[in-house]
């Protein structure tokens, strides 16, 4: 009998008692669709917390001085300077001020509303682009200029006309409009449009302490991401001669060590859903072997007829691993479906654009495993058949 034949018969068998078929398949089903939605629902997580932080910016190196009572400190010249000298590494730096005072624009207080003091190269760094007037300058470092650039969400909230050349109170002190940035989302929470640049130098003249603490970086390239965060460690460990007086953050490393934490929690999950895979197989191996029970006859004839323990062994595999093919087939259906009522849910409840995608990989290796466990759990029932004796089987009633 040659291999289409005993698909063939494969098939006959399986449409012939379609429920008992169905419910033997259930176990792959299931588990084949669970392990395509847990696959897709990590791959999502993790685009959607890489897009995140690139947003923020993971060619980026914070560097906040915590001092630890050291009376050495750190200048931005300094750190201006080591940017200079290794242009390979370091790319821009803007120090920056994280500015308390109160925004009142009008008559009205904008409570939400964060208030930074950046260099003019910020917004380059951060891939802000400025939709109206300008950026900040070096001009306007030097001069302390009482400037800003705000964002959209202010612009469109308290400014009717254009804002360019209209002025904002900040903790008492008077800032004139002169760029508004490109709006970035259409929830002013957490994110630029709700926000107010002015120049780091003005924010350390009107804040408390006078002085700068932090510091943000622009790589050339995230490649060399960890060479770069040695770099400035190496020159603020000189200066304050120990580790504990400083702390530099990469967003970058970041990312990977949570990238690495959702992919073990991926693999866990998967690897729990898979159970179902080794519960199907057993179904299909339990329902091989009544179907050897009910076809002894029909292998007697067989056999009697010529056909080899090889040829029968074949028959029973291929029925097993057909089986436990379609229910891998509907499986990855049910699990596409699954996938996109998940990102429907995520999206209406958690108000989060993440979609959930298997990939190709995850759905290809879901597919070839339950064809493997039908083939490996079909395998004894086939080779049961392959051993009965072709005259007791002739006999069996």
């Amino acid at each position: 009998m040659s291999l289409r034949q005993s698909f063939s018969m494969a098939i006959k068998n399986i449409m012939s008692s379609k429920v008992r078929s169905l419910l033997t398949m259930l176990g792959i089903i299931i588990g084949v669709a669970a392990v395509i939605v847990i696959t897709g629902l990590g791959n999502g997580m993790e685009t959607y917390m890489t897009d995140s932080f690139k947003s923020m910016g993971t060619n980026l190196l914070t560097v906040t001085v915590i001092g630890r009572g050291s009376s050495r400190s750190v200048s931005e010249e300094d750190m201006y300077q080591l940017v200079e000298d290794n242009p390979q590494y370091l790319d821009a730096l803007s120090p920056t001020v994280d500015f308390s005072g109160t925004v009142h624009i009008g008559t009205e207080t904008a409570s939400t509303t964060s208030v930074t003091g950046v260099s003019e190269d910020y917004l380059y760094m951060k891939d802000y682009k400025v939709a109206n007037g300008r950026d900040l300058s070096y001009i306007d470092m030097e001069n302390r200029s009482k400037v800003c650039v705000i964002g959209s969400y202010i612009a469109k909230e308290y400014f009717t006309g254009n804002p360019l050349g209209q002025n904002i109170r900040i903790g008492g002190n008077t800032f004139t409009i002169i760029g508004v940035m490109e709006e970035e989302a259409d929830s002013a929470q957490r994110t630029t449009d709700d926000s107010i640049f002015i120049p780091y130098t003005t924010a350390a003249r009107l804040s408390n302490t006078g002085r700068i603490s932090s510091y943000t970086f622009a790589v050339v390239s995230e490649d060399n991401i960890s060479e770069s965060k040695a770099i400035i460690e190496e020159k603020l460990e000189k200066i304050f001669g120990s580790d504990s007086a400083y702390l530099v953050i990469s967003l970058s490393e970041i990312l990977d060590v949570m990238s690495q934490m959702i992919d073990i929690m991926v693999y866990v999950l998967a690897g729990i859903a898979a159970i179902s895979l080794v519960v199907g197989g057993i179904g299909i191996m339990n329902i091989m072997l009544v179907s050897v029970t009910e076809r002894t006859r029909e292998i007697g004839i067989r056999k009697a007829l010529g056909a080899k323990q090889r040829n029968i062994m074949a028959q029973f595999v291929i029925e097993a691993a057909t089986t436990s093919a379609l229910g891998g087939v509907v499986g990855i259906g049910m699990g596409y479906m699954f996938s996109e009522i998940a990102t429907q849910v995520i999206s209406a409840v958690l108000e989060v654009e993440m979609k959930v995608t298997p990939t190709i990989g995850s759905v290809s290796l879901a597919f070839g495993i339950s064809v493997g466990i039908g083939i490996l759990f079909g395998y004894l029932p086939a080779k049961k058949a392959a051993r009965l004796n072709p005259i007791d089987a002739l006999r069996y009633e």
